[in-house]
């Protein structure tokens, strides 16, 4: 059995910039980090290389994991704020959150994401016209590195850490003991072990079912969360160009008239592309878009969400939405997609409609009909999102806007931590999106910081 001082299970934001602070400080411990995915350069999508035109369900699935997470391949998009994306200043207060998230942008600048605009919606002219359509703006500073910068930077930041940190990949962990010594074993799932002092959970996402079995063994409490159920619009870029020039990804909530329900735009991509993504054998679908002019599309995209909780005797949200996710794999073989026009007409998308759309999608789906997946309640509320939309952006209820389905948000159920994110046991911590702390790459980016200098400290004293 090999032994480390700090073990880190998950290389996504929180452990990338977890490994490159541990690097920065020279921290005087030996630390290893391990994640079930590939190398960045072996994070090569078989939709992408034209080997297939649908999801073939890799395992594991090169978009949400390896070197990066589901961040690396998903944009760029590092939003600077603490009024969305997590709960980090619940923990470490506002103004360290803040400052974490402002020094995880100033590491990114100098990797190679200088260049890269950094937007503002504060005092925007768009928040006032969102106020007298009873839409609200969040406010956030955005920096967009798109998908190529990004990763190029990430490639950076590997190459700082590597000399410092050792990186394991390939390795899946499927067992967590609790020593008599107090330290830690994991266990991968072809028999190795790996010992330590100090062990971090930082798997994201797409670990969130993993984190939930180690805390049930270890009797960490938590808290059961949220599940996100929308669908991606996909529209001419002209609809929403005025928007995304100005402040480019736009965080806009709307409260429905009908039932009173929170809707939300989610991961705008001006000139982006839809894509497939596999969460542990459930596809759903996502949003690109690319830094060089050379990769943009027509098309803008972007996120509808209706946020689902649930009260007794029912209280895992991520099976609702799995549900839902599984039930759109059923009919469509994986995503479905469906013409604007002919939802609200009651009508299912054909092959011949499609061939009369004047919007051509970024992503090959099946046509079909989103009310056969998608419960009422949440179509309802997707429907009138749409149309107050088309108040700020006039064309987004355009027939020929396209919805596709599902798009499926998991998160994590909140693990009870600390504030240094430590759990009830010492030397267990729990980070990033996988802890249900946080919900978005600077966030997450942060928390990584955050627990890195900890370390770092204990060590190096």
């Amino acid at each position: 059995m090999e032994k480390y001082d700090v073990i880190v299970v998950g290389a996504g934001a929180s452990g990338v910039f977890m490994s490159y602070e541990l690097a920065k400080l020279d921290i005087n411990a030996r630390v290893l980090v391990l994640d079930k995915g590939g190398r960045l350069e072996e994070r090569l999508c078989p939709i992408k290389l034209g080997a297939t035109k649908s999801c073939v369900k890799c395992n594991p699935c090169h978009i949400m994991n390896g070197y990066g997470g589901a961040g690396t391949l998903s944009d760029g998009k590092y939003n600077i704020t603490t009024q969305f994306g997590g709960d980090l200043h619940n923990y470490v207060g506002v103004d360290q959150a803040m400052e974490l998230m402002e020094y995880v942008d100033e590491v990114l600048c100098s990797m190679g994401g200088a260049d890269a605009k950094l937007y503002s919606t504060a005092s925007s002219e768009l928040k006032t016209v969102c106020l007298r359509n009873n839409l609200h703006l969040l406010e956030a500073k955005v920096r967009h590195l798109g998908t190529d910068r990004n990763v190029r930077i990430l490639a950076k930041m590997f190459d700082y850490a590597k000399k410092k940190i050792e990186m394991r990949f390939h390795t899946t962990i499927v067992d967590v003991v609790r020593e008599a010594d107090r330290t830690f074993t994991v266990v991968t799932d072809t028999g190795e072990e790996f010992n330590c002092k100090d062990l971090v959970l930082a798997t994201g996402r797409s670990g969130s079912k993993w984190i939930s079995s180690v805390c049930d063994k270890m009797g960490i409490e938590q808290k059961k969360n949220r599940v996100d159920i929308g669908v991606r619009v996909e529209l001419p870029a002209e609809v929403f160009k005025h928007i995304t020039d100005d402040v480019y990804e736009s965080k806009i909530v709307y409260k429905t008239d009908k039932y009173n329900d929170m809707v939300r735009t989610f991961c705008m991509n001006p000139y982006g592309e839809v894509v497939a993504e596999n969460t542990n054998g459930i596809v759903t679908v996502n949003g690109h878009s690319y830094d060089a002019p050379e990769l943009h599309t027509n098309n803008t995209n972007f996120a509808l969400l209706v946020s689902n909780s649930f009260t007794e005797p029912f209280d895992d949200s991520n099976e609702y939405g799995e549900s839902i996710a599984k039930l759109s794999n059923m009919l469509g073989g994986g995503v479905l997609l469906q013409r604007f026009g002919d939802l609200v007409k009651g009508r299912r998308s054909s092959e011949r409609r499609m061939k009369k759309c004047f919007t051509r999608p970024t992503l090959q789906a099946t046509p079909g009909d989103l009310s056969l997946v998608i419960p009422k309640r949440q179509l309802d509320n997707i429907i009138e999102m749409i149309y107050a939309l088309d108040k700020i952006a006039p064309g987004t209820a355009n027939e020929d806007t396209l919805l596709y389905g599902v798009e499926v948000k998991f998160y994590n159920s909140v693990v009870k931590v600390d504030e240094n994110l430590q759990t009830k046991i010492p030397g267990l911590y729990a980070l990033g999106d996988g802890s249900g702390v946080t919900h978005s790459l600077s966030q997450a980016s942060a928390s990584g910081v955050y627990v890195a200098r900890i370390l770092a400290d204990k060590y190096n004293a």
